[in-house]
Parts: C-alpha cells; structure tokens; sequence
C-alpha cells in the first residue's frame, strides 16, 4: 500500500495489522460475533422484548401511582393514632397525576383526593376541626395548582413533539438514507445520537455515484445545534456538487474548503475563526478495484478484507480539517488500496473512538472487528454500534455517524454464489 499524492509522488505507507487465521462466512443464521461473545438476532429480540416488557410494568405502577397514594392515605387515617395526618399523601396525589397523567385523569385525581379525604373526617366526626378544615382547603389548592400544572405541562409537551418532527424531518432532509448500492457495492450508514430525544447533529454522511466512480464522505462539523445543521447541510451540498464535477478527490476537498470559508464569513466570533469538519472523503471505481481515500484531520478508517483481518487506513502524513485553510496550503494526500470483493470499509466518527468504558478506556474498532467476517455492511455497523453501547455500558457521550462500504461478488439484486470450502475452519 503506497500512499500516493494528487502531484504523482509517493510516500511511505503504513501497514495496518493483519490476522492470519481464516474465518468461515456466517451462514444464514447471521451470528453477529463482536469482541468474545456471539449475538444472534434471535437473542437480540428476546432482550428488545424483555425491555420493553419491563417498560410497559413500570409505565403501568406509574400509572396507578396516584390511586395507590389514596389508599395508602386512606389506610393510614384509619390505622394510626388520631394525633397523625394523612394529609401528605391526599396532597401528593394530584401532584403526581400532573407529571404522570391526562388533565382529565388529574382532575378526576385531585377531586378524589378531596372527597376520600372530606368522606374520612365526616365519618370519623373531625370534619368541623379547624385543622380538619385548613387540611380540606389546603388539599382543594394543592388539586388546583397540580390541574394548572398538568395544562402547563401538556402544552410544553406538544410544543417539545413538534420540535421532534420537524427535527426528524430536518434529519431526513440533510442526511437521508443512503441507497442500498451501486452494482457490486452496498452502502449501509448508521445515526445514533448521544442525548436519545436529539434527532441531529453535527455528524455527517453522504454518497454519491458520479462519472468518477462511487464517492463518499463522513464527517463531524465543530460545534452544536443549529450552526452545525446549517454548516452539515453546506458541506454536504457541496460534496454532491463536487463529487460529481471534480476529477480528484483533492478537487473535492478544495471545493467543500471554498465552501465553508463562504459559510464562515457572515458569522463571528469564536464560531467564524474555529469553524471547521473533520472528514474523510473515500472513492471506489465501480470495476476496477480499487480504493482512494483522503483524509482531513479525521479518525482513521478501518478496512475489512475478505478473511476479516482487519487495519487502519492511516494517512502518511496528517492534514488539516476542512474550513482551516487559511493556516496554510500543501498537496492534498490520496491513499490507495485494493478493493476486491468481500472486502468492507468502515468509516465513523469520533463518538465511536472516544467512547469510554468504566476504566476511561477510549474504544478501539480495530481491536473488536479484526479477525471477523459479516455478511455485508448493514451486518458490519449493526454489530459495532451494539459493540460500543456494550463497552460503555449505555454511556455513550458524543453523537456517532457509521457508514460502510462493502463490494460484493455479484451485482445488487443478484444472488451471490455459495460459499466456497476454502475459507472453513
């Protein structure tokens, strides 16, 4: 592998790891085999099942729970001296409703509360106490003020899910789903946000099939919320342009570099002079073979070969990210590698490399894939991302974009040929 530069020059290459042993294609029970364990989708639906399962009980005591105060408080009237209240728990139960339950469902809660509580003070001759009294009209303002919450709530609640719909639909705008493939390639990609109610980021992904083979780029945009949308939704236009007209993958850096300093000139601040994406842009020829890369200050990517030993695509010589031109100018550097079919190019962003497991260690895709076979690249990011929430333990911190580029032995829509003994253990 001989690093080469837009000029014609070569450099040194860096020759990733390789694992010897080989390894049987999975048959047609698709185990997904990550890291020392074996996840079978059978397993991985049982385990969706069981979660869900434990959802909808908690979702169900949650729903009761105001009830559940009522009684309790009713029991506990009845059960204790008479120099101890139960006035906390006929107080607390409209309060719950409000964050749990429907307006109807907390009005028919707090007039509940009021009437068990009137209902036990007339039956037990305490009704005409003054403290019973100021017990009954603290218990009517306390159900007002949870009714008056429960609206408050539900108006920000219907405010907070059309703010989700138009994320999703922003979402499904910028970063649509890639297609399926182009000839013998498949092209899966992947979106999995750290904070689970965000739809987007600032991580991106595109593919685009021009005159100059199949191109693709995944990045991360500097920076949070809108401003990363906008800059996303710039380099990748940008990227489809350039992907179509531009005969080298350096022309198509050069292009989307113009593009954010354009961007950057009508903000300020912080935001105009560190304005920058990472990204790796890849380029696959549709017959012969091979496999360009360039990258711009992003995590390396990972190459599958067909026996599943894996290594990192390092570049010789590290660049700047995109939108950092100004601090000077050199060749743009395009590694190339051979591609043939069975081979898998994984891409992702930092949210993948810096997740951390309980000891602070940073996750390493290279130590978990090499020496694993899947059956295309949907199979590849599915066991990676379920590889990363596991070494976390849930605790993912950044957002993470995946994106793979598998070349098949038969065109899409063709069945590929039976697997050959060669490759069995």
């Amino acid at each position: 592998m001989q690093p080469v530069r837009e000029d014609g020059t070569q450099g040194a290459g860096q020759n990733g790891r390789r694992n010897g042993h080989g390894r049987a294609p999975y048959g047609n029970g698709r185990v997904y085999r990550v890291g020392s364990r074996v996840l079978e989708p059978a397993a991985r639906a049982r385990r969706a099942d069981v979660a869900s399962a434990g959802e909808r009980h908690v979702g169900w005591a949650l729903r009761w729970l105001p009830a559940t105060l009522i009684v309790v408080g009713a029991l506990f009237y009845w059960a204790t001296p008479e120099g101890l209240t139960s006035s906390p728990f006929f107080e607390s139960a409209p309060l719950v409703a409000a964050g749990l339950l429907s307006l109807r469902a907390t009005v028919v809660t707090a007039v509940a509360a009021v009437v068990v509580d009137v209902l036990l003070e007339v039956g037990n001759g305490t009704a005409d106490y003054s403290e019973s009294i100021i017990e009954m009209i603290s218990q009517c303002v306390i159900g007002g003020l949870a009714i008056g919450m429960n609206v408050l709530i539900q108006r920000n609640y219907r405010r907070l899910t059309s703010a989700r719909h138009v994320a999703v639909a922003a979402q499904r705008a910028v970063l649509p789903n890639p297609p399926d493939g182009f000839g013998t390639l498949r092209v899966a990609a992947r979106y999995q946000a750290a904070d689970a109610d965000a739809r987007i980021g600032g991580d991106l992904y595109a593919v685009q099939d021009g005159p100059y083979g199949v191109r693709c780029i995944v990045g991360d945009v500097r920076g949070k919320g809108l401003e990363a949308v906008e800059s996303v939704a710039v380099v990748i236009g940008a990227f489809r342009e350039a992907a179509e007209e531009e005969a080298g993958l350096a022309g198509v850096a050069r292009r989307l570099e113009r593009a954010l300093q354009r961007q950057e000139t009508g903000r300020s601040g912080l935001d105009r002079v560190e304005g920058f994406t990472t990204a790796v842009l890849a380029e696959v020829d549709r017959e012969g073979g091979a496999l360009r890369l360039l990258n711009r200050g992003h995590p390396a990517p990972v190459l599958l070969g067909p026996d599943g030993a894996g290594r990192t695509l390092q570049p010789h010589e590290h660049a700047l990210p995109l939108g950092m031109g100004d601090l000077g100018t050199w060749p743009d550097e395009v590694m190339e590698v051979a591609f043939p079919p069975g081979t898998v190019l994984v891409l992702f962003t930092d949210g993948v490399t810096e997740a951390r497991n309980k000891a602070g260690v940073f996750y390493d895709p290279l130590t978990r894939l090499d020496g694993q076979v899947f059956d295309g690249p949907h199979e590849v990011l599915d066991a990676l991302l379920a590889d990363v929430t596991r070494y976390t333990g849930g605790r993912v911190a950044d957002d993470m974009a995946l994106f793979a580029l598998a070349r098949s032995r038969a065109p899409l829509g063709v069945p590929s040929a039976a697997p050959t003994t060669e490759h069995a253990p």
